[in-house]
């Protein structure tokens, strides 16, 4: 799944990406899900929805917030969105690497710049698959890095993913889970799964990451303590 975003003050401008980028999307995996007339809007939408969006094309002269402006912004809230620069000038090139961005592309859109833009963009999703975990609710389809994850809960039919920044239910089971992520995540009660790399604290019943603290069952608290001590002294994952 990729999810793209435009952004640029001038809506000829925004169709005509629009327009290139749809003659080769893979139809069902690739989709344009947002579109925004401002960095503005841009910052305000990414700061509340982060991981929402795998790749911004953004525009660099644009009216208000410049592209510069809007990437660094983003940046404070979002360091894993791929940003790429829509320009008329080259004289920015160099300007986009202190905001991590991958790539420019020059007015008017190349349709073949486009292609080789997205296949390396397909093969750095591919490469980072096995460190992300990719999350669909009703809200959209979220990608999250593991590194980033503090838990997961069960609660009835759903389970809700705990990050920094907010939580996020999804319906699925916490076993069907626990195997995707195994042995990075270790379920520590029937409703917990934590990351070992999150643990601030390990209590004779319970552990605290997040500022929460979470039960450890007598089930499963026997291997989990000892998995997590080692985790927590260097020793990793077995």
């Amino acid at each position: 799944m990729l999810r793209i975003a435009l952004c640029d003050d001038e809506a000829k401008a925004r169709d005509v990406l629009h327009i290139e980028l749809e003659k080769i999307l893979i139809e069902g995996t690739e989709e344009i899900v947002y579109e925004f007339s401002s960095g503005t809007l841009a910052v305000s939408w990414i700061k509340k929805h982060p991981g929402e969006v795998d790749l911004l094309f953004l525009d660099v002269e644009m009216d208000g917030l410049s592209g510069m402006e809007t990437a660094a912004r983003i940046r404070q809230s979002d360091s894993q969105i791929m940003i790429v620069f829509v320009t008329g000038y080259t004289d920015y090139v160099f300007d986009g690497y202190q905001v991590g961005a991958l790539d420019y592309i020059l007015k008017p859109v190349s349709s073949q710049k486009l292609r080789e833009l997205l296949a390396r963009v397909r093969t750095k999703l591919e490469k980072e698959k096995s460190q992300t975990f990719l999350l669909k609710n009703i809200n959209g389809t979220w990608r999250f890095r593991l590194c980033d994850i503090l838990y997961f809960y069960s609660d009835r039919r759903q389970v809700i993913l705990v990050a920094g920044h907010g939580e996020y239910p999804f319906y699925a089971k916490l076993d069907e889970v626990e195997a995707q992520l195994a042995p990075r995540f270790i379920r520590i009660h029937q409703r917990y799964l934590i990351n070992p790399a999150q643990v601030d604290y390990i209590g004779s019943e319970t552990l605290t990451l997040g500022g929460a603290q979470l039960p450890c069952s007598r089930k499963y608290r026997e291997s989990a303590m000892g998995r997590i001590a080692r985790f927590m002294m260097g020793g990793g994952f077995e």
